[in-house]
């Protein structure tokens, strides 16, 4: 299936949320916000991975950055986010993100506390999937009350040559 003809993500968490909603609240009343949180976490941290092989495995010729910047239009589906890319060549792929309705989502869901769990923590897994070769800097996002997120993919430099 192409890039073009899949679900959006914007979908997809909006649909795993409400799944996720009444766990994470059972969770809470049984072992409380952290050790909730904690295993929420570490669940999707895990998915995210997995998600991010199964991705690469459906790229002719391998999986690299420039196949994955073309996986973003997944991300921007339904006007999701709005996204200024800063660089997009065999060396990087950066970008910032403006406004994020993943985040509106979860806190019209009442998830706004776990936000950050259910989607801007998969970005580091997802791309250890997809490419090892590559690395991601994040240093602030929209879900946390930043200005902005910084997405800074980096193919390694030991991967370069």
């Amino acid at each position: 299936m192409s890039a073009d003809q899949e679900l959006g993500i914007l979908a997809r968490r909006r649909i795993e949320a409400g799944v996720i909603k009444p766990i994470y609240e059972t969770l809470c009343a049984h072992l409380g916000k952290e050790q909730a949180q904690s295993l929420i976490g570490e669940a999707i941290a895990k998915t995210a991975v997995e998600a991010g092989r199964d991705f690469a495995a459906r790229v002719p010729g391998g999986a690299d950055i420039r196949s994955f910047a073309e996986l973003q239009k997944l991300w921007t589906q339904d006007d999701a986010l709005e996204v200024e890319v800063l660089r997009a060549d065999d060396g990087g792929f950066s970008y910032d993100v403006h406004r994020c309705r993943y985040a509106e989502m979860y806190r019209e869901m009442g998830l706004a506390e776990i936000g950050h769990l259910l989607s801007c923590n998969r970005d580091h897994g997802f791309i250890e999937g997809y490419d090892p070769r590559v690395e991601l800097t994040r240093t602030r996002t929209l879900m946390s009350g930043g200005a902005c997120c910084d997405f800074r993919y980096e193919v390694k430099a030991d991967a370069k040559t």
